[in-house]
């Protein structure tokens, strides 16, 4: 699979974990589907830019460090809103899964995502 493909797929798999870790705080199950959609959204996006940057950059410690940074911006801005009825801000709480996803998905596009233009491996 090529490096933005398995990216994409990955940060929205990852996504839905990450938006499901909402549940262990109170009060948060009926907002749920908002979330969990809103973190595969942020995971897509996570993995289409690291896997872009995954085919020019071929460095595994660079991969992870991106990602990271990636992660941890896009769950920055989505904590930048705050809650309709409390107004508060979830910073910890959105930003600490989110940066966790960025992280694995940067390291999964550069270890076992197929370089641009490397033919498929034949299955015999």
């Amino acid at each position: 699979m090529s490096k933005p493909l398995l990216g994409i797929v990955l940060g929205g798999i990852l996504g839905v974990f990450d938006g499901l870790t909402a549940l262990l705080y109170p009060g948060m199950s009926p907002k749920i589907l908002g979330i969990v959609i809103g973190s595969m959204i942020k995971g897509i996006i996570a993995g289409v830019i690291v896997g872009f940057v995954a085919t020019k950059l071929r460095s595994l410690p660079l991969g992870i460090i991106i990602g990271l940074g990636v992660g941890m911006l896009l769950a920055y801005l989505a904590a930048m809103m705050p809650d309709p009825q409390t107004g508060r801000h979830y910073y910890l709480e959105i930003m600490i899964p989110g940066s966790i996803v960025g992280l694995i998905v940067g390291f999964a596009t550069q270890r076992y995502g197929r370089p641009a233009g490397q033919p498929r491996a034949s299955r015999q």
